[in-house]
């Protein structure tokens, strides 16, 4: 799977070795050399991946990936010199897909960047040609139509087809509000968590039988929204939650593997 992946590291002479090994494996790589010019790059190309030095000069490799996550969902491979639990869990808590302690195998690294880019793939909202069902919602992307609970056609701006279709394309998963900005491509009207926001009450008011208490479109208090085919009115309350903060995810085994180096390309 050929990708584009942007690779933010200082050290210049690491940063080309990842190159080399990146495009042994047919991916397309991008160097940068501070935070700065990280978070203006993956703006700009909108890479397929991103492996992020958490050292980096000019903006530290942290706050790259907090300010990257409230616009994007772009997967994070973050590469750490401190190997202690907390600063891992950092790294995680701040939206990092993945995490990986230096010094590393880059036979290891490079089975970790296959790993994240199978995963984005297999999580990619289903084509437009798919109808998307969710309980009693039907979210037609060919058409962009929606029939809501009972079974009539529902009105929705642009904005609003927008966020359903991504929360619709993955029922029950917990999007944050800048994974939701990033998935939908630019088609909500402002880059903001609190437009979002406002979108979900739009949706609820549309969709829900009583939309103080919302049974499909849930709030996830300290993360986000998902979408769901019914659940007892109130469970997870309603409206729009504080600012999101992304789950703890637990950090994988860094099992070291040797591997030959690759061929250097003529």
């Amino acid at each position: 799977m050929s990708a584009h992946i942007l690779v933010a590291e200082a050290d210049e002479r690491q940063a080309q070795v990842l190159r080399m090994y990146l495009r042994s494996e047919g991916h397309e790589a991008t160097i940068v050399r501070d935070g700065r010019a990280a978070v203006e790059t993956a703006r700009r190309l909108r890479p397929d991946l991103l492996v992020l030095d958490a050292e980096m000069p000019k903006v530290g490799g942290h706050d790259v990936c907090r300010i990257l996550r409230q616009e994007s969902d772009v997967p994070v491979l973050m590469l750490t010199a401190r190997s202690g639990e907390d600063d891992l869990l950092l790294g995680h808590r701040l939206g990092a897909d993945d995490c990986v302690t230096k010094p590393y195998s880059p036979c290891e690294l490079m089975a970790r960047v296959g790993s994240l880019l199978r995963r984005v793939k297999r999580s990619t909202p289903a084509s437009d040609a798919a109808v998307l069902r969710v309980g009693p919602i039907t979210v037609d992307p060919l058409r962009q139509e929606v029939v809501g609970p009972s079974g009539h056609h529902v009105a929705c701006t642009r904005g609003e087809f927008a966020v359903l279709e991504v929360l619709a394309s993955e029922p029950g998963r917990v999007f944050t509000r800048g994974q939701l900005l990033g998935r939908t491509g630019g088609r909500v009207s402002s880059m903001s968590g609190r437009t979002m926001d406002m979108y979900v009450m739009a949706l609820r008011r549309k969709l829900e039988p009583d939309p103080r208490r919302p049974q499909y479109l849930i709030t996830v208090y300290g993360i986000g929204y998902k979408l769901t085919p019914g659940v007892a009115s109130g469970a997870d309350g309603a409206g729009p939650g504080p600012s999101p903060v992304l789950p703890v995810r637990a950090p994988r085994s860094s099992g070291r593997v040797s591997c030959p180096a690759p061929s250097r390309r003529r």
